[in-house]
């Protein structure tokens, strides 16, 4: 049924096709004997995992970048992932680079974007969030970010504006400095601005009375050395988890003309090539880390196969993004399934 509602979605430019889907699934949600058709089951018990000391009904979330705005988390959330990351979100609103700027290699299940952190800003963001269902056990995710016209200099300011306000409406937090949409962005992962906007963040979380989990998400564009540095950072503070990974500036793995890929442009790749990479750098956490820190594990999860590989390299949870676009709701349960029947 997916395949069908695909090939008829993939006709559209992908950013239209992004907005009349999740149009598409809050209609159909709403329909009797139709929503059973993609609505899941309640979770066996046997999936449910405390981590960041937070009671997932599941380990299988939607990774940040599909829900910016806080718009159709809930309605997610049926679809049968038991969390959803929103975002990122900045403090001002900001309407992201150029269009066209998202792009699909069919042929390599990946795609390529360049949003640039396109949302409503951090106030709209966290009025919907009020109003979130608090009997529902879906964990809420914040990935936080800053404008594009702050300079790094002051990027601690955006990052605390936007914790301070989503600080009462989600259960986590995701800090992107990753993104390679924004200009100048990824210099905040070096060693010296991490600590600096890390430490700012933690001691905020302090102050506000009940500490929430902080997380970095990470690119997988890092050298070794960078890493040892995350993890360095990482334990000292310390952090509450890491996320690996962000999109990748690297064209490798794709079949794709070199003529087709220069076309494209710039943008951070997901999907299938992204795949080894993103368990490789999962590993090299995990090997150094061990059960000291949680890794969530993002990046080219299409298969039962990928996910339970992305876990057995050392990742406590796993995000969907690019996969759930190419194989939809079916891929979320048959990876429940999977998991079932390897646990008991």
């Amino acid at each position: 049924m997916y395949r069908f509602v695909r090939s008829i979605l993939f006709l559209l430019n992908p950013e239209r096709a992004h907005y009349f889907s999740v149009t598409l699934i809050k209609v159909v949600q709403k329909i009797p004997f139709l929503n059973i058709l993609i609505n899941a089951k309640p979770d066996h018990p046997i999936l449910r995992k405390r981590i960041l000391g937070l009671d997932f009904s599941n380990p299988i979330g939607l990774a940040a970048g599909f829900d910016k705005d806080a718009q159709c988390f809930e309605n997610m959330g049926k679809l049968g992932f038991g969390f959803v990351e929103i975002g990122t979100v900045t403090p001002q609103p900001q309407v992201g680079n150029p269009k066209p700027r998202l792009f699909r290699l069919k042929y390599d299940q990946a795609i390529v974007n360049r949003m640039g952190f396109n949302n409503d800003g951090v106030m709209n963001v966290a009025s919907r969030l009020s109003i979130r269902n608090k009997s529902s056990n879906l964990i809420i995710g914040g990935n936080i970010g800053k404008n594009k016209w702050t300079p790094n200099e002051k990027a601690n300011e955006d990052y605390l504006k936007v914790f301070n306000e989503l600080y009462d409406h989600v259960d986590y937090f995701a800090v992107n400095v990753s993104s390679p949409n924004t200009e100048n962005l990824r210099d905040l992962q070096d060693k010296g601005p991490l600590l600096n906007l890390l430490s700012a963040l933690k001691k905020r979380n302090v102050e506000l009375g009940s500490p929430k989990p902080i997380l970095l998400k990470i690119a997988p564009d890092l050298s070794n050395e960078q890493l040892d540095d995350i993890i360095e950072i990482s334990l000292t503070l310390p952090l509450d988890g890491i996320i690996a990974t962000n999109t990748t500036i690297s064209r490798n793995n794709l079949s794709a003309s070199p003529e087709v890929i220069q076309r494209l442009g710039a943008g951070g790749l997901s999907g299938k090539p992204l795949n080894s990479r993103s368990t490789a750098v999962i590993r090299y956490l995990h090997d150094r880390l061990g059960d000291a820190l949680p890794i969530i594990g993002v990046g080219g999860i299409h298969t039962i196969e990928d996910a339970l590989e992305k876990l057995d390299a050392g990742a406590s949870l796993i995000q969907l993004y690019t996969g759930f676009i190419y194989e939809g709701p079916s891929l979320i349960a048959a990876i429940k399934q999977a998991l079932v029947k390897r646990e008991q």
